[in-house]
C-alpha cells in the first residue's frame, strides 16, 4: 500500500515524497495512482522504464491525450496538441527540424557574452539590495530577458510573459493562480492568453524587415512542408516562452537551495569553478524542474511486466528516476562530482529537450557569476515550494547576498 496520493498536489508542497519514491521502486515500481473525478494513471518510476516509455512516442503518444494528468476538453487538448512538447512523429520532427540549428551548440556558445553581461547586471542590482527574494528578484529576470532577445519580443511585455510561464507549470497553487481551477488543466487560460500574444506578435513582426532574430526563422522557414500561421506560432510560441522561462528559474534557485543545503558542495566549488557544468547537472538530476510528463498507450502493452492497456495514462516520473539506485550510486547524495550522470531532466529520446545547449549555458554562466560575485549566499528566511504535482519549484527563496 501506497502511503502518500502521488497526485495530490499538497503532497510536494513541502518537499518530494523521495522516501515513498525509493518504496515503490523496489515494490511496485509501475504504480497505479487513482485520480478525483476521472480515471487513474500508471506512475512510472524507474529509470530505466521511463526510458522505455520516452523512447517508444508511437506506442506512448503525447498527442492522444496531452502532457498533463488531467483530460482536457477537445477544444483544450487541440491546443495542446499544437505545441511541439505535445507531438508525436512524424509531425514533430518536420516541426523540430527548422528550429534545431537555431539552438546547436556552437551557435548557442556565441551567446556566452550576452548572457554573461546580463547576469551581472542583475546580480550587481541584487548586490545593492543585499536581501532579496531570489526566485523573482535575481534569478527569474536572467531566462525573461534571454528568451526576450532570442525572439526579439519587446522588452516592455517581458514581465508579462513571465508571468503568465509561471501560470503555464504552476495552475495548482492557489497562491500563484488565486482566480483559478488550481488544477494543471487550469493553466489552459494563461497558455491561451500567451498564445494570442504570440499571434498577435507573429503578425505585426510580418509587416516589417527580417530583425536578425529567431523570429525570423519561424516566419520564413517551413514546417511540414508549409509555412506557420499566427496561430500556429502562438501554439509555438507558449512552450518555448514558458520552458526558456520557469524552468529554467526552476533549475537556478532550485541549485541554489541544493547548495545552501549542502555547504560542503558549494565549498568545492568554489574552491574550483571547473566542476560548475557538472555541478549544474547534479542540480537538474536532484531538483529537477518538471516531477512528469504524461503519455497514452497506445496499444495494449507492457511496462516493467506491468499489464498496461490501449487508452492508459502513463506518467513518466522524473522526481523518481532521478534517484533511482539502479543507475545513480548513493543516489539521495547530492553530489556536485558525479559521474556520469545520466539524469532525465531534459527528457530523452524523441523530445529531448530542443533547448538543453542554453540551458546549460544559462546555469554555467549564472553560478560562476554568483559564487563570484557573492562571499555570503546564506538564508534569509524559509524557502517555500510551489503547490504542484506537475512544477517542482520554489516560488520563494529569501537570502543574504554579500560581496
Amino acid at each position: 500500500m501506497t502511503t502518500v496520493d502521488l497526485y495530490d498536489p499538497a503532497t510536494y508542497e513541502f518537499d518530494s515524497p523521495h522516501e515513498e519514491f525509493a518504496r515503490l521502486r523496489q515494490v511496485d515500481p509501475v504504480h497505479w495512482q487513482d485520480m478525483p473525478g476521472e480515471p487513474g494513471y500508471w506512475a512510472v518510476l524507474r529509470h530505466a522504464d521511463v526510458v522505455h516509455v520516452a523512447r517508444n512516442p508511437l506506442l506512448f503518444s503525447c498527442e492522444a491525450g496531452g502532457v498533463v494528468l488531467e483530460d482536457l476538453d477537445p477544444e483544450r487538448l487541440a491546443r495542446m496538441r499544437d505545441m511541439l512538447l505535445s507531438m508525436d512523429p512524424p509531425r514533430h520532427i518536420a516541426y523540430r527540424k527548422p528550429l534545431a540549428p537555431e539552438f546547436a551548440a556552437r551557435i548557442i556558445a556565441g551567446m556566452e557574452e550576452q548572457i554573461r553581461t546580463i547576469t551581472r547586471e542583475i546580480l550587481a542590482e541584487s548586490r545593492q539590495r543585499g536581501e532579496v527574494e531570489f526566485v523573482h528578484e535575481t534569478v527569474g529576470a536572467l531566462p525573461t530577458q534571454v528568451i526576450g532577445r532570442l525572439f526579439g519580443l519587446p522588452e516592455s511585455d517581458w514581465e508579462m510573459l513571465h508571468q503568465l510561464s509561471q501560470l503555464n507549470t504552476s495552475a495548482q497553487d492557489p497562491e500563484i493562480n488565486p482566480d483559478g481551477d488550481n488544477h494543471e488543466a487550469g493553466s489552459a487560460d494563461s497558455s491561451m492568453r500567451m498564445a494570442i500574444y504570440g499571434m498577435q506578435f507573429a503578425a505585426d513582426r510580418r509587416t516589417v524587415e527580417p530583425q536578425g532574430d529567431l523570429m525570423d526563422i519561424i516566419l520564413g522557414q517551413q514546417f511540414d512542408g508549409r509555412y506557420l500561421t499566427d496561430g500556429d506560432i502562438g501554439s509555438l510560441l507558449v512552450q518555448m516562452i514558458t520552458a526558456g522561462n520557469d524552468t529554467t528559474v526552476t533549475m537556478m534557485a532550485g541549485g541554489v537551495w541544493a547548495l545552501l543545503q549542502h555547504p560542503d558542495q558549494m565549498r568545492l566549488l568554489r574552491e574550483d569553478c571547473a566542476l560548475i557544468p557538472g555541478a549544474v547537472e547534479e542540480m537538474l538530476r536532484w531538483y529537477n524542474p518538471l516531477h512528469y510528463f504524461r503519455r497514452t498507450a497506445t496499444a495494449d502493452t507492457e511496462i516493467g511486466g506491468t499489464r498496461i492497456a490501449a487508452g492508459d495514462k502513463v506518467a513518466m516520473y522524473y522526481t523518481s528516476a532521478n534517484r533511482d539506485e539502479a543507475v545513480f550510486a548513493d543516489s539521495q547524495r547530492f553530489d556536485v562530482t558525479r559521474s556520469p550522470n545520466p539524469h532525465l531532466s531534459f527528457g530523452i529520446g524523441e523530445h529531448f529537450c530542443l533547448g538543453v545547449h542554453l540551458a546549460r549555458l544559462e546555469g554555467r554562466v549564472f553560478f560562476e557569476e554568483l559564487l563570484d560575485t557573492f562571499s555570503v549566499i546564506e538564508p534569509a528566511g524559509d524557502a517555500v515550494r510551489v503547490r504542484s504535482n506537475l512544477n517542482n519549484a520554489l516560488k520563494r527563496l529569501p537570502l543574504r547576498l554579500v560581496a
